[in-house]
């Protein structure tokens, strides 16, 4: 009986033993009571298209980069960028909800906000700007000598961008805010910026409006076998504009920017930015601005125009109101 009763306890000394074992393999022994943590969820997906502009110009190119970065640096993040027909395209599909965010002017971005221009009666109140990015500066350029204010233009015949653009609502500002009559005082053509360069290489046109970042190639090959010459935007004129249009900035042609160019050219410029619906989650407009400032390298690998894109200046020009993710960022760096 006694051998049965140490056979019995030598058993149950080592199913205890087994128990413990197995306890201590689960949790640490100074593992407090409860402190068992659930394995964490992975991000939740979220898709981001970002609107750009045709493939062979800057657009493209930074919205690509946009993508790469925020896909690496923002968990659950997939973004992909999509070749478009630039900013007023894009504003339309950012309205209809097609894309989640933009590559446009900001005076493009301003008419949408206001309905007006191009965008007459159509006001999409729910853009919001996330950053502006660089300069697309105005310019006016001639082969004329005598052309050397913007009144000078009257009675001449000026290429103002092609019906319905940017350039066009750019180019009557600055007309009228030189004291001309659009309609009346200038002899208006609506060309694009190839056909405005030919229109000066066979002396077609006396003067043509461009807004596009510096040098531009169409100016670059006219002043191949031409003078060229750019008119200063300043002055008054540039006075009138930057009060009564929030999304000018002003902005300086370096000298010799273009062959024959002698001096600094002074005039405005509109911004290219990014642009969001109201609904953007706030927490992903946050981080996709902050992405962007702490990868410039990646950005200006991707394009040239990539080093001016600054914190200090994603503010300047805006036009709009900002989402609120993005005013967070801005307003914990002390950018105003």
């Amino acid at each position: 009986m006694k051998k049965k009763l140490s056979i019995f306890a030598l058993l149950l000394v080592v199913v205890l033993s087994l128990g413990i074992f197995t306890a201590c393999a689960q949790k640490p022994a100074d593992a407090p009571a409860g402190s068992e943590q659930p394995a964490a969820e992975p991000a939740k997906q979220v898709f981001v298209n970002i609107g750009t502009g045709g493939t062979a110009g800057t657009y493209f190119p930074l919205g690509g980069a946009f993508a790469e970065i925020w896909n690496k640096d923002i968990p659950g993040v997939n973004a992909t960028a999509q070749s478009t027909g630039a900013s007023v395209a894009n504003v339309n599909l950012l309205k209809e909800g097609k894309v989640e965010v933009v590559i446009i002017q900001n005076d493009i971005a301003s008419y949408s906000e206001t309905g007006t221009i191009m965008f007459d009666g159509a006001a999409f109140a729910d853009i919001r700007g996330l950053a502006t990015l660089y300069s697309e500066p105005l310019q006016l350029i001639t082969t004329d000598p005598s052309v050397k204010t913007v009144a000078d233009l009257k009675g001449k015949r000026v290429a103002v961008g092609a019906i319905g653009s940017g350039v066009e609502a750019n180019a009557r500002q600055i007309i009228a805010a030189a004291g001309l009559d659009f309609d009346k005082d200038i002899d208006p053509k609506f060309l694009s910026f190839s056909e405005a360069s030919t229109g000066l290489k066979d002396k077609q046109l006396d003067a043509a409006f461009l807004v596009a970042g510096v040098p531009t190639a169409a100016i670059v090959d006219l002043s191949t076998q031409n003078e060229v010459y750019v008119v200063p935007i300043d002055g008054d004129v540039a006075k009138s504009l930057l009060e009564k249009y929030p999304f000018y900035t002003e902005y300086t042609i370096p000298a010799a920017t273009y062959k024959g160019q002698t001096a600094d050219a002074k005039t405005l410029s509109v911004r290219a930015m990014l642009a969001v619906s109201s609904t953007l989650d706030e927490e992903l407009a946050y981080n996709m601005v902050k992405s962007i400032y702490e990868n410039s390298e990646r950005i200006t690998a991707a394009h040239n125009v990539g080093k001016d894109i600054t914190k200090d200046t994603a503010l300047q020009g805006i036009g709009i109101k900002v989402h609120p993710g993005a005013q967070k960022y801005f307003d914990e760096q002390g950018i105003k």
